[in-house]
C-alpha cells in the first residue's frame, strides 16, 4: 500500500490518497468471493459450490470488483490513518479514484484533524455566586407534591361545586337558538379552574349541585380557530352530573411512616438534605458552564466542518437510541415534530460546535497546566467504563480498542482541567454584565453570533412529541366548540417542555 498525504484548501482538511497493491486487492476479492458464492446459481454447480474462475467467466472478470472494495477500503484506510500521523477528528469521506489492471484499487480519504487551540484566560474567571441554601417553602412544596401524587378522587354530594372540583357534564351549545357543529358533549370530565373552556364558563359552574342545569353565557374569542364562531355569543345549556374532589393527606407522623420515615421531622430533614445535594449539583454545573463559556469566548479555533458533521452524528445516535427506548421509532418522532431528518441535524449542530469548543479547549488547559493522569486514575475510570457496559475490567479490555481506551484517559485530563478552573474561578455576588448588556449588540444579534446557544432553545423544541401525542388525541375526542384556541397552544407547549428529556439524557450520555 502506498499512501500520499496532503492538506486540502479548507484548513485543518488533509486528504489521503491511497493505493492498495495487487496482492491486497486479491485478498479482498478472494473474501468477497467467500462472502457471495453461496448466493450464486451456477449451472452444473451446487449452489455455492462453483469455482470463483467459473463465475468469472460467466459475469465478467470484475465481478466481485465491488464488493472487494468494501472488504478492504476500510483497513487500509485505518492502517494509513495510523500511520499519517495525523490526529484526526472526523470520519472519512472516501472516494474510489480509480481501479484498472495497472493500479488495482486506488481511493482517497478526506479527513479533518484537531486543530490548534490558542487559550485566552482561564484563571480567576469572575463568576456569580450561586445560592444553595433550602427554605422552609421549598421542603413544604415538596411534601405537597407529595400530597398531590397519594390523593384520593372521592365523589361529593352534600356541597355544591367549587374550584378544582372535577365535574362531569353534559352540554349543548346554540347561537341564536341554533344548535352548532361541535357544540356538543356528553359525560365530559372538566375541572374546574383548568380554564379549558372559552371565556367564564367554568365559572359559572361554580355553585351549582349534582343534577342542576343551567344555561351558560358566553362570548367565542376573535382568534377562535373555527370562522363561523369567532367572536360570536353562544348559550351552552349544562347538566351537572357529578362532583368529586381530590382529597390529600393530612402531613402527620402517620404520612411520614408510609413515606418510609419515623416521623414528620425526619421526614423534612430528608427532603431537606435532598434539596440541598440536588441544588449543589445544579450550582456545580452552573458554575462549570459559566466559566467555559467565558474561557470559550476569549479562545480562538477554527473548527472544520467535517468535525462538527462527526459530532453531530454522534448526538443524532444518541437521540435516535433515547427516542427507541421510549418504544417510539425515529420516524414517528420526526413526524410529530414536524421536520426534516435535514432539519433535525441541522438543529444538532450549535450543540455539536458547543462540545467541541469545550473538550478542546479543556485539552488545551490540560496540556498547559501539564496535567498527568497517573495509571491509578486511568485504571478507576476504565473500572467506571466497564461497569457501564455490564463487563468486568478483563472482558471490556479485550472489546473495547485503543483509541476508545485513550478517549478515556483524556475524559480523565478533561475533569482535572474542569476543576482546575472551577478552583480558580472567582466567585462574586452580582453576577457579571455580558458585553451585549455594555450596549455594544442587542440581545437578539449576540444570539445570533452564538450558535451554541441557540442549541439550548432548539433542545426545548425537540423530544416532546410521544409524551403529549396521546395527550393531544384525548382532548381531540374531547373537544368541543367550547374549548378555547389557547387549549391547543397549551398542549404544543407541554411539548416543548417534555422535550428537553430526551435530548438531554441523550447529550449527557455523549459527555
Amino acid at each position: 500500500m502506498e499512501v500520499k498525504v496532503e492538506q486540502m484548501g479548507e484548513k485543518n482538511m488533509y486528504r489521503l490518497t491511497i493505493e492498495a497493491t495487487a496482492e491486497e486487492f486479491e485478498k479482498g476479492v478472494a473474501r468477497a468471493y467467500e462472502k457471495n458464492k453461496g448466493r450464486l446459481s451456477i449451472p452444473g454447480f451446487r449452489k455455492g459450490k462453483a469455482p470463483r474462475q467459473i463465475i468469472e467467466k460467466m459475469y465478467g472478470k470484475n465481478f466481485f470488483h465491488n464488493d472487494a472494495v468494501d472488504e478492504i477500503v476500510p483497513e487500509l484506510y485505518e492502517k494509513a490513518a495510523a500511520d499519517s500521523d495525523l490526529d484526526i477528528v472526523s470520519k472519512p469521506s472516501l472516494k474510489v479514484i480509480k481501479m484498472d489492471e495497472e493500479k488495482p484499487l486506488v481511493f482517497t480519504a478526506e479527513v479533518a484533524v484537531k486543530p490548534e487551540v490558542k487559550l485566552g484566560n482561564y484563571k480567576g474567571i469572575e463568576i456569580s455566586k450561586h445560592d444553595t441554601e433550602v427554605t422552609d417553602k421549598e421542603v413544604e412544596d415538596e411534601i405537597e407534591k407529595v400530597r398531590n401524587t397519594n390523593a384520593r378522587v372521592v365523589e361529593v354530594t352534600d356541597r355544591p361545586v367549587q374550584e378544582k372540583d372535577i365535574t362531569t357534564i353534559d352540554f349543548e351549545g346554540t347561537i341564536d337558538g341554533v344548535p352548532f357543529e361541535g357544540g356538543t358533549g356528553k359525560d365530559y370530565p372538566l375541572t374546574i379552574g383548568s380554564h379549558t373552556f372559552i371565556d367564564t364558563f367554568e365559572d359559572q359552574l361554580v355553585g351549582m349541585n349534582k343534577g342542576d342545569e343551567r344555561d351558560v353565557k358566553v362570548k367565542f374569542p376573535e382568534e377562535y380557530h373555527a370562522e363561523s364562531l369567532k367572536g360570536k355569543d353562544a348559550v351552552f345549556h349544562v347538566t351537572l352530573k357529578e362532583i368529586k374532589e381530590r382529597q390529600l393527606p393530612e402531613v402527620d407522623d402517620d404520612f411520614a411512616v408510609d413515606n418510609g420515615f419515623d416521623n414528620v421531622q425526619a421526614y423534612k430533614d430528608s427532603i431537606k438534605k435532598s434539596l440541598k445535594e440536588n441544588k449543589e449539583s445544579q450550582a456545580k454545573n452552573a458554575k462549570e458552564r459559566e466559566i467555559l463559556d467565558v474561557i470559550i469566548e476569549g479562545t480562538e479555533i477554527d473548527i472544520p466542518q467535517a468535525m462538527v458533521d462527526t459530532q453531530a452524528n454522534k448526538l443524532a445516535g444518541n437521540i435516535q437510541r433515547n427516542i427507541q427506548q421510549q418504544g417510539m421509532s425515529f420516524d414517528q418522532y420526526l413526524k410529530y415534530m414536524g421536520i426534516t431528518p435535514e432539519k433535525f441535524m441541522e438543529d444538532l449542530k450549535p450543540e455539536a460546535i458547543k462540545r467541541i469548543q469545550q473538550r478542546l479547549t479543556l485539552e488545551a488547559i490540560a496540556k498547559a497546566e501539564n496535567m498527568e493522569v497517573t495509571e491509578e486514575e486511568f485504571l478507576e475510570e476504565k473500572k467506571k467504563a466497564a461497569e457501564g457496559y455490564q463487563l468486568d475490567l478483563e472482558d471490556f479490555e479485550v472489546a473495547v480498542g485503543d483509541d476508545f481506551k485513550e478517549e478515556i484517559r483524556g475524559d480523565v485530563a478533561i475533569r482535572k482541567a474542569l476543576e482546575f478552573i472551577v478552583k480558580e474561578a472567582v466567585e462574586t455576588e452580582k453576577k457579571k454584565e455580558t458585553k451585549a448588556k455594555e450596549g455594544s449588540k442587542s440581545e437578539k444579534s449576540e444570539a445570533e453570533e452564538k450558535p451554541a446557544k441557540k442549541t439550548t432553545a432548539a433542545k426545548k423544541t425537540t423530544a416532546a412529541k410521544k409524551t403529549t401525542a396521546a395527550k393531544k388525541t384525548t382532548a381531540a375526542k374531547k373537544t368541543t366548540a367550547a374549548k378555547k384556541t389557547t387549549a391547543a397552544k397549551k398542549t404544543t407547549a407541554a411539548k416543548k417542555t417534555t422535550a428537553k428529556k430526551t435530548t438531554a439524557k441523550a447529550s449527557e450520555k455523549d459527555d
